[in-house]
């Protein structure tokens, strides 16, 4: 019986031998083993890229849509020089060196195409006393410009563009995004000429809307942007994400005199509407009563009895106004308007120039802490005098 089990033994541990054996080296003779399915390979392909594949955020096409319609604007101006440079003593040292008695300045910002008869919307500042203009054109033509008419106050401006060079290849006028379409973190692109360097696109966000009290305009109403907004930027475009005007470049808060990220743009709304009475009349009129007017104070506010967020004080009165012959007095607190309130004195002019000149108004005062209410017949506001 020993001598059985040994055999046995031996007889396993070869056999599983040989099978390890064979199945190491010659896994084919093994093949009666495999189920009767045949493998399934598994084909690992790599994706062929698409147009939607890892597709990066881009302004392209907002860019593209607006180039065209944004101009370049050089001025030059004629300019008397200092009186000492008549003086006899001067001209002694410095002999013909002086020249001519007066000399050309010359200057650079960027304007907007807004219509294909060539308007071209700017600031005012661009070409404030310039007596020979020029435009060029993205597509490199250039051309002359003149002046249809400007509005310091609002610092806008429009011009034509004339001469033989824009008649054979039509311009490109942009196009307007609607009235408050713009929202605080909206994307915007500042697109102008900054230092003279060419056109050039910026990005950025809305920073803040409805930005006044800066003592940049006598109206004001800015958006605020982080897009870089540099010199020879004034009169470009603020564009959204569609490629549509939001707003003019105009000014930055800068204490190098480079874009700090704090940018003001006119927004669309204002600068049409100026645009619009420019075109049609050459000139913007608005409504005048002839007061002059302070904001309230806490302290002013507690003494005059009213709430510190609201009205204006009357500190003076033009004489023969439409305001002194209607009876208002310095110390009234202008409270309403044609029966909008007036929050502040910025607002209270606002509210006044929108009124036609000639037309009759409901003014509501607070005199000696008792409610008033006077009819004004407006006047016409007097254009500002050149500085």
């Amino acid at each position: 019986m020993r001598r059985l089990w040994l055999i046995f033994a031996q007889t396993v541990t070869i056999s599983v031998a040989a099978l390890f054996v064979v199945q190491t080296l010659k896994p084919e003779w093994l093949a009666w083993r495999l189920p009767d399915k045949a493998p399934q390979v598994v084909a690992i392909q790599q994706a062929v890229p698409t147009a939607d594949t890892h597709k990066v955020a881009s302004y392209a096409d907002a860019a593209q849509a607006a180039l065209p319609a944004v101009v370049h604007i050089f001025t030059s101006q004629e300019v008397r020089r200092h009186p000492l440079m008549n003086d006899p003593v001067f001209r002694h040292f410095f002999g013909d060196r002086l020249g001519n008695d007066t000399q050309r300045q010359s200057g650079l910002g960027s304007g907007v195409i807004v219509s294909a008869d060539g308007l071209v919307l700017t600031n005012n500042h661009v070409i404030e006393s310039a007596d020979e203009i020029e435009v060029a054109l993205q597509d490199g033509r250039k051309a002359q410009a003149k002046l249809v008419g400007a509005d310091p106050e609002s610092d806008l401006a429009v011009l034509r563009i004339v001469g033989n060079e824009t008649r054979h290849r039509p311009l490109m006028p942009i196009t307007f995004a609607p009235a408050d379409s713009l929202r605080i973190g909206d994307v915007v692109l500042a697109i102008g000429n900054p230092f003279g360097v060419g056109q050039t696109v910026t990005s950025g966000i809305v920073s803040a809307l409805g930005r006044t009290h800066l003592g940049i305009n006598t109206f004001e109403n800015f958006i605020q942007t982080d897009a870089a907004i540099n010199p020879g930027n004034s009169g470009g475009a603020l564009v959204d994400s569609n490629g549509q005007l939001v707003g003019i470049n105009t000014a930055i808060y800068s204490q190098s005199g480079g874009s700090m990220g704090i940018g003001f743009a006119i927004p669309i709304s204002l600068a049409k509407s100026v645009m619009e009475q420019i075109i049609r009349t050459g000139t913007v009129t608005r409504g005048w009563i002839g007061v002059e007017v302070q904001d309230m104070t806490p302290e002013l506010a507690e003494s005059f009895g009213v709430k510190p967020d609201e009205g204006a004080l009357i500190a003076g009165v033009m004489r023969g106004s439409p305001a002194d012959k209607a009876g208002i007095k310095p110390g009234d607190v202008l409270l309403a308007v044609a029966g909008k309130t007036v929050k502040d004195a910025q607002v209270m002019l606002d509210l006044i120039a929108a009124l036609a000149p000639g037309e009759q108004a409901k003014f509501g005062l607070m005199r000696a802490g008792k409610p008033l209410d006077v009819q004004i017949t407006v006047g016409k506001r007097p254009r500002p005098q050149p500085q």
